[in-house]
């Protein structure tokens, strides 16, 4: 697959994340991206075929609005992580107590900025979107780089 260094892990049940919690983690998968033309599509194909498995291999609901958005905010992502950091980008995705959890590592300690929204400014809107859409966000620095963590609701609340 264009862009990506390796496949690190597969959909597979955690017994141990299953014992600690009330709505298991049941699935997860990490993806290596190299930054190689094509792997910011290749991050949303992954995204998209992971949602598409959890549906199939656990019966768990996904709607429509979590599979785009979940696509978008990763293309977000991921694109951020590759235009502002040297080196490798990992993709994590994984289901947890009803939320999918994107999460995003790259090499560069620098936390990002949620810029003011102004309908003037040409591009630099990713987070602003990502923050628009998810239900929650979490910013860390890790020993080497950083980290985002994000979560969007698996399935849309009845109105």
């Amino acid at each position: 697959m264009n862009g990506v260094l390796e496949m690190v892990g597969r959909v597979r049940v955690l017994p141990e994340e299953c014992s600690r919690m009330p709505e298991a983690a049941p699935a997860e998968v990490t993806v290596a991206l190299d930054g190689a033309d094509g792997c910011i599509a290749d991050a949303r194909a992954q995204t998209s075929k992971f949602l598409t498995r959890v549906q199939g291999e656990y019966g768990l609901p996904v709607s429509a609005r979590t599979m785009d958005l979940g696509q978008l905010v990763v293309s977000e992502l991921v694109t951020n992580a590759l235009k502002y950091a040297p080196g490798p980008v990992l993709l994590h995705l994984r289901i947890a107590d009803g939320m999918l959890e994107v999460e995003v590592w790259d090499t560069d300690p620098t936390l990002p900025l949620a810029r003011a929204a102004d309908a003037g400014r040409v591009g630099q809107h990713g987070l602003e979107i990502v923050m628009a859409v998810v239900q929650g966000i979490e910013v860390r620095r890790e020993p080497v780089g950083k980290c985002i963590t994000v979560r969007l609701t698996l399935f849309d609340e009845p109105h």
